[in-house]
This record gives C-alpha cells, structure tokens and sequence, in this order.
C-alpha cells in the first residue's frame, strides 16, 4: 500500500477542483436555492475583493465599481421600468379610444389628444370636436340613428376581439410564461425557487406587448400586477450583467425585491407605497440596505414616469383628486360598511376564481385557452357597450367615480337640482338634490358593478397578462359611490336627525360622495390581496387625499379582518397553492406538536438514506447512485456502519465535478476512487488515480435532532431559507427534511392534499 499523494503527478490530479469550473454553485430549473450557501459565498466574495482592493490602485477601483454596481443596477431598472410603464399607458389610452373612432389628424392620437390639438373644440362640447370620428361617422357618415349605433357596437367587438385574439396567440407562441399577473411567481422565486425563462427577455418583450393589448380589449383586468412582473424581468436582465448579481441567487434576489417595488411605483405613482408593498407582499428576504436600494429604483422610476408624463396632467396618475371638504366621525360607520363589504368581496372572489381556475387545469377546458379567451372577451363586450360605465376603460371609470361634483363637471353622476339663487364659491357647492342624471347613473352603477364582480371573476388567471388591482377597486369604487350618493342624500333631506344635526347643517357641503368611492376601492383591493399598511399608502398617493388616511385605514383594516374570518389566503397565496409552488409563508403558522422524526425520510418501511462514504466509493459507483435516483444531493458519512456525518454534496456539483475531471484530467476512470476528506487515502500501487472532491462537500450542513419540535424546524426552513435539513443523534446520520417535506406536513395537517406541492 502506498500513499497516492506520493504517486508520479498525482497531486495535480487531486488538486485540479480547488479551482472553480464552469456552473458549479448554480441549481436546476424549479429547484430551491440553499440562502445560506448564497450568503457565505458572497461573502467570500466581498472578503476576497476587500484584500485585493490593498494591493493596487486597478484592484481598489474594482472594489469601489463593485460596491457602486448595486446602485448603478438600480438607476437602470428605475430608468427602463418608467419607460416602459410610459409607453403602456399611452399606447393602452391610443387603442382602448380606437375601439370608438379615430382622429383624423393624426391617427396616432387618442380622443383626448385629438381634441386638445383642435381648436374648433368648446367647453359644452369638449368631448366632441370635428377632428375625432366615430367609425359610423367615417364609414357611413352617420353619428346618430339605430344604423350608427349598431355599427359601432359590432366595431367595439371586433376590435376587442383582435387585440384579446393577438395577445392570446402572442403569448402561447413566444412567451407562455408571461400569462397572468406575475406576482405568485414573483412571490415564490423571491422566496428562493429557480422558475427559468420567467423573467427572461422574451418574456419582457411579449408581456410588455400583449399588456397594451389585453388591456385595449376591455376585459376586466389591470395592468399593474402585470408591470410589477415587467420591472422584475428589467431586473433580471440588468443583473445579468453584473457578475455580483448573475453568479449568485440571493444577490439577484434582493434586486429583485428593488424592481418589484419600482413597479409598483410606476403603476400606481406611487414610490413609497412600491417600497412597502415589496416589503409587505413580495419580498422573502429584505435586509435594509435592499430598503434603501428598493426606495432609489422607486424614485427613479417615478421620476422617470413623470418625464413622460403619458396622462398629461403632470401627474403620475390618472385618479388624483382634491376634496374640498373634511370627514366626520359620523361618516366612519358607512366607511366601515364598506370594509365588510370589501372582505365579503375578496372572500366570494378567491373562493370563485380558485374553484374556476381548479376546473380549468383538471378539465378539457385548459386544453382550449385561445377559445377560452375569445370567449370571455367577445361576452365582455357585448354586455358592456350598452352601459357607459362599462364601456369606458376602468382606469376612467375608477377616476370619474373618485371625482368631487365641482361646478365644471359635466359628468351624469353631477346632475344635481342645482338652486338658482346659489351664489357661493365654486369649490364649496352645499349638498343639493339628485337629478334624473344621478338616478339614471345610480342603476346604471349597480349593473355594472354586478358585471365586473361576475366576469372577472373568469377572467383573472386566463392565457394573458391579467392584474387584479384595478377590477378590484373599480368594484369598491361602484359600490361606494352609491353609498355615498345615498348618505348625501339621506344627509340633505333629514338634516334635522340627529346623525345629521351636529355636521350638517341645511346649505352646507357636508358629504364627499368621491370619498366614499376610495374608501370602497381600498377595501376591496384589501379584501383580495389583504395588504394593509401598502395599500393605505399606495392609495393616499394614488389619490393625493392625505387628511383621509383614517377612513382608508379604518375600511382596510376591517376588510382584512372580514376576509380572515373565512380564510387567511389572499388571492396570491391561493394561486401560488393552486399551482403547488414550494412557498412557506411567513404569514403560516404551526401549532401542531409533531418531531423532525415523525416528517424525516427514510420513514418505516422504506428503503435506507442514499449516501456517500468520505473514502471508499469508486466514481462508477457514485454515477450509478445518481442515475438511480433522483435526489438532490447526498449526506457524506464517514462509513455506511459507523453513519458520522461529515457534510453535504449537492447532486448536480457532483455531476459537473465528474464530468470536468474526466474531460481536463488523464487518469480519472470509472474504478477511480472519490474522496472528500483533506488528505488522500492510502491505495495499492496499481490503482488508478484518485478524484478529491472535496471543495464541492459543505462541510457544515444544518442539522437537527430527532427530537426537534416541528414548529422549530418550520421556523429554521422558513427564517434561514434552507433546502434541506440533516436529522441526526449524537452525530449519527438518521435521515432528511427537505423543504418539500415540510411544506407537505403542512398540508397533511391542515386536512389539505400533501401530494398538491409538486416540485423539489
């Protein structure tokens, strides 16, 4: 027996894997990345760069550009997510307005472009003007009569029929990962999951494209979950170019984190409101600097956004608003209203959408998406032309419905009695009687408001790029409308009761029925999605109405607390689930008293742990191990009798590892032997030689004991990020947790399927 390290060559042969080889710490599609392993790799990283930085003035700029790259990826997302978000918003105002006419000056221009360009345009008539043209009066030259209208009607369904047709065809084609909203995705690859091509650049491309589309067409879906999606993907692409954040999982993650929270920013206008909702609703892991970093790409993007300015009122939204009047604590009770109802609208939406979204994956019906789609958007438009407020496009709606009835509004849900000998300031009109108009409106509100509820059902989670914020508050905004209207009106005909009789007084503007409206769009925005401190914040910067913070966060948190009585899932959390994505929400908790030995594989029964031995297994054996199995690594132990666990090998680092030494190294062969330990074993003389893998082993994987509480394995899984976790006793291998194994746990012991958590 002689000592391999003596052999003629053989040093370098052992040595050659100290060296990194091509992929090595990289994981396969729709696995789990080990945070951990992320973090003491950057940190290497950083120490080695910091060392360097003292050898030479090229090395300390290096360093210096390093530490700037974060920014720098950061001013870049900010940049191309404002301008893509720009660019939507003007092209989805140019085709949602070429479904009605065309502006024969310029056909690039929407209605309200091509009037403002006009000067034949009047105050009376600013909603008409010579230079825009229904399709009837272009076609057949008539604007009135029952020809006219049924002309334009089949028009607004052909339209909608091609934008919905080409979107769908875009999608299925080129990008099928850019369907839906994005953020369950966004959620479970944030929380460590690897999904390739989800936010890769054809992705970009279509999403960004087929959005315009979707959301010209009419169906009853927004286009902010999906811009979140959009910003994800520009943070995606611009870490790539940056080796600190392309060779390490966690880093592009906390990037991620940031683009999330610029698209948000740049859907709602809203910076701060995107920084909070990534903190509150995406994010897995947020450390204060990706804060700071989230709150800069925010900015810029914002910045960005309001260069552009696409709604061209050097806003950076198209709901902003001024209420000239406060709120009073009398009126808390009907915004509390609107909380419930908000809670019981998200409750009914989620249950509905899951069970429809369910039957499409088990049924023939998923099998048909392109039908599906035609479907639910030729319905869409035929039942929403005739009703005004469903044929507009609902970002238009949601801002009518937001506005205060000042003097110049030419809107029906202003047509109040008003009294003649009325001379008081333009902005403080006192309450007055409802009109035919208001009435007229007031049906027409309640149609459409049934309308939205049931169809969108249906269409959120089809083939395309769909969000789910703006239906939501358009329902809420309906629904508080009418409320508001109706307290008004209550309020200016018993103004001596004595609700009334303290705030009300007769002449006086005492309700904002626009209030009421932004009350019951935060409620069922937060019904759905149960966010809270984000939405408040999102939608005071939505709107600009800061003093009524406290309605807004009294109708949010109620709506929460009447969506949580009947289940803790938002509508993200219920898709991720559906989908059976590998996520473990913070927001879970487990109370049940099992041990790491009741959830531990190998169970009884079973066949005993596949593992490696530290010295005495040849590489032909290790490939059969591999080939024969489909597990994600193996525990090393000393000795299969002696089980002393040594570390952890992932499978697909011992696949490279293999692969790279019998490509650049003479001498590895099938009967070679594999060791893990510092020095080698001792051999014959004749032997081949030897394949040290040691630098792929994690020497320090995380263990348990058999007797860990489960509720303090959940919390390690969910607070470090592992991917597995050893069980061991008194140092002895016993068996594996993987992350899958914890989230099936769950399951089993919330009476669900363990067998819906489909991948690794």
């Amino acid at each position: 027996m002689v000592n391999a390290g003596d052999m003629n060559g053989s040093g370098n042969l052992m040595d050659f894997l100290d060296e990194p080889f091509p992929d090595v710490g990289t994981y396969g599609d729709f696995h789990t990345i080990d945070w951990l392993r992320e973090k003491s790799r950057d940190t290497d990283r950083h120490r080695k760069i910091t060392s360097k930085s003292k050898e030479s003035i090229w090395e300390f700029i290096k360093s210096l550009l390093d530490a700037w790259s974060g920014w720098v990826v950061m001013l870049l997302i900010g940049l191309l997510a404002g301008t893509l978000a720009g660019v939507i918003d003007l092209a989805v105002d140019w085709m949602t307005d070429l479904k009605e006419g065309v502006c024969l000056s310029a056909f690039w221009y929407s209605h309200e472009q091509c009037c403002w360009t006009s000067n034949e345009t009047t105050f009376d008539d600013r909603d008409k003007c010579p230079l825009w043209q229904k399709w009837s009066e272009l076609l057949v030259n008539q604007s009135e009569g029952a020809s006219a209208y049924i002309l334009n009607y089949f028009l607004y369904i052909m339209w909608a029929l091609s934008f919905a047709f080409l979107a769908v065809s875009l999608v299925r084609v080129f990008a099928p990962y850019a369907c839906g909203s994005g953020i369950p995705e966004i959620k479970t690859i944030l929380s460590g999951f690897i999904i390739r091509g989800y936010l890769g650049k054809w992705t970009l491309l279509i999403k960004t494209v087929t959005l315009v589309l979707v959301v010209s067409s009419g169906l009853s879906l927004g286009k902010e979950g999906p811009l979140v999606h959009v910003a994800c993907c520009c943070g995606n692409f611009f870490s790539s170019l940056f080796s600190k954040y392309s060779k390490n999982e966690g880093k592009r993650r906390e990037v991620l984190s940031a683009a999330a929270a610029a698209g948000v920013s740049v859907a709602f206008g809203a910076p701060i409101g995107g920084v909070l909702f990534s903190l509150e609703e995406v994010s897995y892991y947020f450390p204060l600097k990706t804060l700071w970093r989230s709150f800069f790409a925010a900015l810029v993007a914002a910045f960005t956004l309001r260069s552009i300015n696409p709604f061209g009122n050097s806003r950076l939204v198209l709901f902003y608003v001024e209420y000239h009047t406060p709120w009073y604590m009398a009126e808390l009770f009907p915004f509390i209203l609107l909380g419930v109802f908000g809670g019981l609208w998200g409750t009914l939406f989620i249950r509905c959408n899951i069970a429809w979204c369910r039957r499409r994956k088990t049924t023939r019906l998923g099998k048909y998406p392109v039908l599906e789609v035609i479907v639910v958007t030729a319905i869409t438009a035929i039942i929403a032309y005739p009703n005004p407020y469903t044929r507009r496009s609902t970002s238009e709606l949601i801002s009518e419905l937001f506005n205060d009835c000042g003097a110049l509004e030419s809107s029906q849900l202003c047509d109040y009695i008003n009294d003649p000998n009325m001379t008081r300031p333009v902005d403080d009109i006192p309450d007055r009687p409802a009109g035919i108009g208001v009435y007229t409106a007031m049906w027409q509100l309640a149609l459409a408001l049934i309308f939205k509820i049931i169809i969108t059902i249906f269409t959120f989670g089809m083939k395309i790029p769909s969000g789910l914020f703006i239906p939501s508050m358009a329902v809420g905004a309906m629904a508080g409308r009418m409320v508001g209207i109706g307290v008004e009106q209550l309020a200016y005909h018993h103004h001596d009761w004595i609700i009334f009789r303290n705030w009300c007084r007769p002449g006086a503007d005492c309700v904002t029925p626009g209030l009421y409206a932004m009350v019951g769009a935060a409620a069922c925005l937060g019904g759905v999605t149960r966010m809270t401190v984000s939405l408040v914040v999102i939608m005071f910067e939505l709107t600009g109405g800061l003093e009524y913070i406290v309605p807004l966060m009294a109708a949010a948190v109620t709506s929460k607390w009447v969506a949580d009585a009947f289940g803790k899932e938002g509508i993200y959390e219920a898709h991720i689930h559906l989908n059976g994505y590998p996520f473990l929400d913070a927001k879970d908790e487990f109370t049940h008293r099992t041990l790491a030995t009741d959830v531990m594989r190998p169970r009884r029964g079973e066949p005993p742990l596949s593992v490696l031995t530290q010295d005495s297994m040849t590489v032909e054996d290790v490939e059969t191990l591999i080939k024969e199995t489909d597990y994600n690594g193996f525990p090393v132990v000393v000795s299969k009798d002696s089980e002393r666990l040594i570390g952890f090998a992932q499978r697909r680092e011992l696949i490279l590892a293999i692969k790279n030494a019998r490509q650049r190294q003479d001498g590895v062969v099938s009967n070679s032997i594999m060791y893990f330990t510092e020095d080698p074993p001792e051999l014959p003389a004749n032997s081949p030689h030897p394949l040290k893998l040691r630098r792929i082993l994690n020497l320090s994987p995380f263990t348990v004991t058999d007797h860990t509480p489960m509720e303090t394995v959940v919390d390690i899984f969910r607070k470090l990020g592992l991917r597995q976790c050893l069980v061991t006793r008194s140092g002895r291998l016993l068996g594996i947790i993987t992350k899958k194994d914890v989230l099936r746990h769950m399951a089993q012991m919330a009476n669900q399927d363990p067998e819906s958590i489909m991948f690794n």
